[in-house]
């Protein structure tokens, strides 16, 4: 039999619900218990596991894995509330309250979200109650079933030498790293500049005397859009990897329509919304970052050589230093740590900058080190200072339990987790009724469903 995946699949549902469109015509693909799941469901939650996937490998999730998750965590629900596990309202309430905040503080405030989201947050709040609720209960009787999963360090042995010699993951040299960022000021002169730059841009174009994809080519400092004339494509579920003040701006646009300046992290903006199709939107943007001169560079590096030197010194913590002076929101967030696409600590050369790279190649930094303050641009062009601290730093080697040994136990105990869970699933499919539409009858990852009532026609 296969091994259960377990997706987070209702996240999936519960993350983007605000954001669904009315299904015109819909119908059911499957119940268990009294669980009924609809057919949009399934498409929604592939969707948005595709969007967050980050570019990372999704092959064999198809609308049959997705349906199976979704069958599974219905099924933890369903013997959730049949074991009665304690899950409050008060606790669904923060949660879904956290989440409303995450999204008005993404959106830029409570009136873009629910401009957004093409409801009040009441209604998103009502939307989100249902799918938190169960994403907690599935979460309770997962936790309950391997509660007293246990791995030994002789079973950590076990699972490491079943791998052949070969097989076993090669790891690149891999570095921890973690910065402190300051993004100099321009004057007020030259960012005055930069405004009325771009208020003469729209000027021209809603006087029909320039297009705004030429200009764009011209003028833009985007380097990502200069040369399609400014385009990109934007989808409302994508809102966290947006500055939140130019992506609600975007939002806000009727076709043909051009935003005022605005003024995002990496500089001063005009946007054009071409069309828009449901949650996709097509748009163009000028983006003008304010020209940086050597002086404000000066004082930004001078700032951070201070910093750099209370942290040598240990009387200021990293992370202390990280919330006071970083100009970096998202380094803020992981204390200064560096993530990879994937949300990992651990990065290769190829999850670095240029400048980064270049940075380490001359500074031979080690350990416990810090870096002198470095000039550097970001993805966008825009000119910053930093300081970084090197965490850690290995070197390429294939896995053993020396080095690894945390990384091979935690593999061979999620591997027990799961045959325990599917050890659960195989005694509690027989007791839950299930019924799968007729359409998912050649899903080879629904065969552990069968033995229940099984088909129905729609």
């Amino acid at each position: 039999m296969k091994k259960l995946i377990f997706l987070p699949v209702l996240l999936f549902i519960a993350a983007s619900g605000f954001a669904q469109q009315k299904v015109v015509a819909d119908r059911i693909a499957g119940i268990v218990g009294d669980k009924i799941i609809l057919k949009s469901e399934i498409g929604l939650a592939l969707g948005d596991a595709i969007r967050n996937s980050g570019g990372a490998d999704l092959k064999g999730l198809d609308e049959c894995a997705i349906f199976d998750n979704i069958l599974i965590q219905k099924a933890l629900v369903v013997q959730a509330e049949h074991d009665s596990l304690p899950v409050s309202d008060e606790e669904v309430e923060a949660t879904v309250d956290q989440k409303i905040r995450y999204y008005e503080q993404l959106y830029g405030g409570k009136e873009a979200f629910e401009q957004i989201a093409q409801r009040t947050v009441y209604q998103a709040k009502q939307d989100f109650m249902p799918a938190i609720r169960e994403q907690r209960l599935a979460q309770a009787m997962r936790q309950k079933v391997v509660e007293d999963v246990r791995i030994t360090p002789t079973e950590v042995k076990e699972y490491y030498d079943k791998i052949p010699a070969d097989k076993r993951i090669f790891y690149e040299s891999q570095i921890q790293l973690s910065q402190i960022v300051l993004y100099p000021k321009a004057s007020h002169d030259i960012e005055k500049l930069a405004i009325d730059e771009l208020n003469e841009y729209k000027q021209e174009v809603e006087a029909g005397t320039k297009k705004f994809e030429f200009l764009a080519q011209l003028y833009s400092d985007d380097p990502g859009t200069k040369d399609k004339g400014g385009e990109m494509e934007l989808n409302r579920n994508d809102s966290r990897i947006w500055d939140p003040v130019f992506f609600s701006t975007a939002f806000r646009l009727k076709e043909g329509q051009i935003s005022g300046v605005i003024k995002s992290k990496y500089g001063y903006h005009i946007i054009q919304m071409i069309s828009r199709n449901g949650d996709d939107v097509v748009i163009r943007e000028i983006l003008k970052i304010p020209q940086i001169t050597q002086p404000e560079v000066e004082i930004a590096t001078a700032q951070l050589d201070s910093v750099r030197t209370q942290l040598i010194a240990g009387t200021v913590p990293f992370g202390v230093a990280v919330a006071k002076y970083s100009d970096d929101d998202i380094a803020k967030a992981t204390a200064g740590q560096i993530m990879n696409q994937t949300g990992s600590t651990f990065l290769t050369i190829s999850d670095l900058d240029k400048d980064m790279v270049l940075l380490l190649k001359n500074s031979n930094l080690k350990p416990g080190e810090y870096s002198k303050p470095t000039v550097f641009k970001d993805e966008k062009g825009k000119q910053g200072v930093r300081v970084v601290y090197m965490v850690s730093r290995s070197e390429p080697h294939r896995e053993n339990l020396r080095d690894d040994y945390n990384a091979v136990a935690q593999r061979a105990l999620d591997e027990k987790k799961s045959a325990a869970l599917e050890k659960w699933f195989l005694q509690k499919i027989p007791t839950i009724y299930v019924m799968i539409a007729d359409e998912y009858r050649n899903c080879s990852s629904l065969t552990k469903w069968e033995g229940r009532p099984a088909t129905a026609g729609n």
